[in-house]
């Protein structure tokens, strides 16, 4: 088996020489992971996983380092260091260069191995992570842990879903079935369910295991057609699921040694299509036990009790497999190693063995070759017969030929390794384990110590680890074993409180081969410990005495020095026997002292006590308090063994008869084979007394505790009562005060609703006023529409009438215009006739009469200009008219005369050519346009034009009157 150390490398091989590994076990390489720091530990591997193809696996160890191992390449690399442990791998995702890694503070991390870069970073659980399911295409991934599982999309690497459950109810599992769509989910209370998941819809639920099975599942593994579910738990039993059929098809019990399984999973195969037959089963003695299902036989199993299994796991193709050991380190076994053996064709039943040359036959060169269920052994031929036979024995059952290891050859017996013992002090620390066997002549009886291993541990020292804490876990259950294997071999030893502190040293040196530590502590106990259990449960006063009397032979000076101050033989001689010697020497100088304690007469261990005693002789002389001699005998002190080994043969040959143990002691006797001899050199009475007392004391015990039990039951029924008590008066104080609070919020709600009426009321009110107050502005702005409409109406009536009065008035203005126009005309063409005749009369007369005519048309055509002004305004032409008619009666009588000879001559020159006229009637009408489209003046000229109108009456009047003196100045 090839060991290979990470230390503090990033990369490098596996492996430096190609693996063979061993059909034994299959080992192909053992990784350990030390730190060379200045306080040098080694780091423990947590988890490991396979990815799809099965070549390359990934492990972390409890600080966070990630690293992928290439088995096909022989390379490893450390791909990550995260600070945290691991609790969960998977590898198995779309993109392969990718995995998946739980860690300590509940997060999911995804990394590159390639590019050693974080891909993603998911959160969402509340516990630690122990499970990652991947959907066989990679795009999901479940995540479990104790209270809830929960779906990611591995594509965005968001959270699709999220299964939570009732706290009384845990969940143990879920992942998805392999090749298939369909998720398990598996709880507590052995529940399981499979789920679609797509749309999560409920396939179908398992019955629960039968009542007389008392199992709760706590491991699952699933075949890769995923028609068959594997289920264990704390117990023997295996159950075998057929899923489609949801149907428990099978119950394997496992041998007794299994008490609880730990793990399960099932060992692929290249040509079963995915029915998996073999399944890998790791039990809580760290032994992974594979079995097949349909004939269930043991085909091989990896692990021991020494170097147990934590957590496994298999490669898709079924070549690795994969374990994290006890101790941390990680292994990885070859199935087809382990397998070479059940797959090799049976030897055949008999064998023919040549003849050997005479001078080669002996009985020293005899060879048996033993085998499973037959021992095939050459037969000396006879001396008459010169022919070959071969015979087919039985095994040996009871042992004779199972060590023949162990038993010196004749050329290195025990007088001689004496000798070389003398030479050298000690035996070579390569040899020295073989030479001890051979010396102490151990039978190896496996199945009478398997008999007392399979009792278990005994209650004697169930507690162990509470009086003796030691740190090393294996060390401790190796201790525990080999005494519960003593307690069990001859009732005494339960009750021997020394012990653990006499098997310990031989505990420590022999803890990879249980078997050897037993039978080495059996046979020093039956051999070097005679007569220490004669005064059970005192030392051994016999012995104590045996080496108080050798001491007072060789130094009766240290024994008085004892004597003076009170030192007996149990404080400087028992505290050396019961550790032999174990808390004084050092471990070289321990076994050294072993070397010749095994190589000599039983007495020699006692002879040991008195040679270091006399070697210690200046310090203990020394000594004067009690506390002092304890310290000394309990603590290693500056004392050379081989000097104490040297006085111990002195005192070996020096000793009298008498007072020499080696009268006292037996021989050397070896332990039997086959079965182990009955040790019954005890006062009986005693350790039956005492097992009566304890078997008293354990049923007082057992009364007084199911007494207190019951009592408990009682105390805590009562208080249950009391608490129900208190619970249901407790709920009726909170009814009443919630009825209280309940009347309190009603009152309060009630007077809530009485003031919102009350405001509702109010606004209602206000709403009504308001209402009122814009049907009355409605009303009323109605009202003045209508008003305003009237109004309206009338005033477009009025200026209608007012324009129909204008009409007419303009009407009949135009028609007096017209007529004064007319009049004006005859009058002006009377004028010029009647100028024409004074032109000839008199020209100067008739200038006058020219200038006073173009005098009185620009005073006409300025009246008519102002005529046509005063068109736009009805009343001031009316005004006018009537000032007019005023002034005209205010003219008098001569004036009318005038007027009506006017009017005469103006009929008289109707008959004169109508062109003047039409040109003075256009004239007009072009005035009267310009009168008509001016607009109305403002009011501060109206005072301007009265003032005109009255002087151009006034003109008026003197022109007229002018022209009524005219003719007659003419006619005279």
């Amino acid at each position: 088996m090839q060991s290979t150390d990470l230390g503090n490398k990033e990369s490098g091989k596996i492996w430096h020489r190609k693996p063979s590994p061993a059909t034994r076990d299959g080992i192909i390489v053992n990784i350990i992971h030390n730190t060379s720091d200045y306080h040098p530990k080694a780091l423990r591997f947590l988890n490991v996983a396979f990815d799809g193809l099965g070549d390359c696996l990934i492990a972390g160890d409890h600080q966070g380092n990630i690293y992928i191992f290439d088995l096909y390449g022989n390379r490893f690399n450390l791909v990550q260091r995260t600070a945290q442990a691991c609790t969960a791998l998977a590898f198995n995702l779309r993109r392969k260069s990718e995995f998946l890694v739980a860690l300590a503070d509940y997060s999911i991390k995804c990394f590159d191995t390639v590019t050693k870069e974080l891909v993603s970073w998911m959160r969402g659980h509340e516990s630690s992570v122990f499970s990652i399911s991947v959907h066989a295409s990679g795009r999901y991934a479940i995540t479990t842990s104790s209270d809830t599982a929960q779906l990611w999309d591995l594509d965005t690497f968001q959270r699709k879903r999220k299964l939570n459950i009732r706290q009384s109810v845990g969940i143990q599992k879920v992942f998805f079935l392999p090749l298939s769509n369909t998720i398990l989910s598996c709880f507590k209370d052995n529940s399981i369910f499979a789920w679609e998941c797509d749309t999560l819809f409920c396939k179908y639920q398992l019955p629960p295991p039968p009542e007389s099975s008392s199992i709760v599942y706590k491991v699952f593994a699933v075949t890769r057609d995923g028609r068959i579910l594997a289920a264990g738990g704390k117990s023997n039993h295996l159950h075998l699921w057929y899923l489609e059929a949801t149907q428990l098809f099978r119950i394997i019990q496992m041998p007794s040694k299994v008490r609880a399984i730990r793990h399960l999973e099932f060992l692929p195969d290249s040509f079963d299509a995915g029915s998996n037959q073999v399944l890998g089963v790791l039990s809580q003695d760290g032994i992974m036990r594979f079995v097949n299902i349909q004939t269930c036989k043991l085909l091989f199993e990896i692990g021991s009790l020494d170097e147990g299994i934590s957590s496994s796991a298999i490669s898709p193709h079924g070549r690795y497999i994969a374990c994290i050991m006890d101790n941390g380190s990680l292994n990885i076994y070859s199935v087809q190693a382990l397998t070479q053996e059940i797959n090799k064709p049976p030897p055949p039943l008999v064998k023919v063995v040549e003849d050997m040359p005479k001078n080669k036959l002996s009985s020293n060169n005899l060879k048996m070759k033993i085998t499973s269920g037959r021992v095939q052994r050459p037969v000396r031929p006879k001396e008459s017969k010169q022919k070959i036979q071969t015979r087919i024995l039985k095994q040996d059952l009871t042992g004779n030929s199972e060590n023949k290891e162990n038993e010196l050859s004749d050329g290195l017996n025990r007088k001689r390794l004496q000798s070389l013992l003398r030479g050298y002090g000690e035996y070579p620390t390569k040899y020295r384990m073989f030479i001890w066997r051979s010396l102490l002549q151990l039978p190896e009886n496996h199945t009478a110590f398997s008999s007392l291993i399979d009792k278990g541990t005994h209650v004697a020292f169930l507690n162990l680890q509470k009086k003796y804490p030691i740190k090393s876990r294996k060390l401790l259950r190796v201790l525990q074993r080999t005494l519960s294997a003593l307690a069990h071999w001859s009732s005494i030893f339960s009750d021997t409180p020394y012990l653990p502190l006499l098997a310990f040293p031989f505990v420590k040196l022999f803890q990879n081969n249980q078997l050897i530590c037993f039978e080495v502590v059996a046979t020093l106990i039956i051999n070097w410990c005679q007569h220490w259990f004669e005064y059970f449960p005192n030392p051994p006063i016999n012995i104590l005495s045996m080496i108080e009397n050798i001491l007072a032979f060789h130094d009766k000076k240290l024994l008085q020095h004892f004597i003076n101050h009170d030192i007996t033989s149990q404080l400087y001689a028992w505290p050396l026997l019961e550790t032999v010697f174990s808390e004084v020497l050092t471990r070289e100088e321990w076994l050294k002292l072993f070397d010749n304690v095994f190589s000599n007469h039983p007495s020699f261990l006692l002879m040991t006590v008195v040679a270091y005693n006399r070697c210690s002789r200046a310090p203990l002389l020394n000594c004067t308090l009690k506390d002092d001699f304890e310290y000394f005998f309990h603590h290693r002190n500056n004392v050379d063994i081989n000097v104490v080994i040297r006085e111990v043969y002195r005192l070996m040959e020096t000793t009298p008869t008498t007072i020499h143990p080696e009268s006292e002691l037996e021989a050397f006797a070896a332990l039997t084979k086959g079965q182990y001899p009955v040790f019954n050199q005890y006062p009986k009475f005693i350790v039956d007394y005492q097992a009566q007392e304890r078997e008293r004391i354990r049923n007082d015990e057992l009364d007084y505790l199911r007494e207190r039990q019951t009592v408990e039951d009682m105390e805590a029924e009562v208080n249950q009562h009391r608490a129900e008590d208190e619970a249901w008066y407790q709920k009726q104080e909170l009814l009443h005060k919630a009825e209280e609070t309940r009347r309190e919020m009603l009152l309060r709600e009630e007077e809530k609703m009485v003031e919102q009426r009350q405001r509702l009321a109010a606004v209602r009110r206000e709403l009504q006023i308001k209402e009122i107050q814009l049907q009355d502005t409605a009303r009323r702005r109605l009202l003045k529409l209508q008003q305003d409409r009237l109004e309206m109406e009338l005033r477009r009536l009025d200026d209608e009438i007012a324009r129909k009065n204008i009409t007419r008035n303009k009407e009949a203005i135009a028609r007096e215009i017209q007529e004064n126009a007319d009049a004006y005309r005859r009058k002006v063409d009377l004028e010029e006739h009647m100028f024409q005749k004074l032109i000839e009369a008199d020209q100067t007369q008739s200038r006058k009469t020219q200038k006073w005519k173009e005098a009185k048309e620009k005073e006409f055509r300025l009246q008519s200009e102002k005529k046509a002004s005063a068109l736009s305004d009805a009343s001031r032409r009316c005004f006018l008219k009537q000032e007019m008619s005023a002034a005209l009666e205010h003219a008098g009588s001569p004036c009318i005369q005038e007027a009506h000879q006017v009017q005469k001559e103006q009929g008289a020159s109707s008959c004169l050519p109508r062109t003047s006229q039409l040109n003075d009637i256009s004239e007009l009408d072009f005035s009267a346009r310009i009168s008509l489209n001016r607009k109305t003046e403002e009011d501060s000229t109206e005072q301007n034009l009265i003032k005109k109108v009255r002087n151009l009456r006034q003109r008026l009047i003197c022109r007229a009157r002018s022209r009524c003196q005219t003719p007659h100045l003419v006619a005279t």
